[in-house]
């Protein structure tokens, strides 16, 4: 589907990397492990991303790092169209708002890190019926042709757990509308 409107994959896996989670860092050569792809064909859009407004950058030592840029006029639409391809839109819409009593969602794993898998980790926070959500998650893998996983907590638990346990932090995707914004990425709160 979004290989349909960009024909460079570099360019896709450095949307990934940087547009689904804000506060996703990183610098050429851990980008060039983790793509297999050569040095110059990722510096080239790297440059052009930067060039363009989207992405900023630092120096840290010796190593350039690069972040999205959230100030960037075209930010929320193609973190919206990234959530689309990976399909927690359809999570959002067919799990999350149908569970009552969930208070946040978080995302988690690789695709909190950037990178596309087949896989969706997400760590849910609230008093669920485990049976309901075991059919929601069922029906929305095939939707999203992708695999679902995810952990429970009740609120006294999230508080005990150390969030800074998880690599990356999760990413809080959905909140209840009557709750606070959470200490974890609350500028990243996604409600739906």
């Amino acid at each position: 589907m979004i290989e349909d409107l960009i024909s460079s994959k570099t360019r896709i896996k450095l949307l990934l990397k940087f547009f689904l989670n804000s506060n996703t860092t990183s610098y050429l050569r851990s980008l060039e492990s983790e793509f297999g792809e050569s040095t110059n064909a990722i510096r080239l859009e790297l440059n052009k991303m930067e060039d363009a407004g989207m992405l900023n950058s630092f120096q840290e030592g010796n190593k350039k790092y690069f972040k999205a840029n959230p100030l960037y006029p075209l930010y929320q639409e193609i973190h919206s169209i990234l959530l689309k391809y990976i399909g927690i839109d359809q999570i959002l819409d067919n799990i999350l708002k149908r569970l009552g009593l969930l208070e946040r969602a978080f995302l988690t794993g690789t695709f909190a890190q950037g990178r596309d898998s087949g896989v969706i980790d997400l760590i849910l926070v609230g008093q669920l019926d485990k049976s309901y959500l075991i059919q929601l998650v069922e029906k929305s893998e095939k939707l999203i042709k992708r695999k679902i996983r995810y952990v429970i907590y009740d609120n006294e638990e999230e508080l005990r757990i150390g969030w800074s346990s998880f690599h990356p932090e999760p990413y809080l995707i959905w909140s209840a509308p009557y709750l606070e914004p959470h200490p974890v990425n609350p500028q990243n709160e996604l409600n739906p």
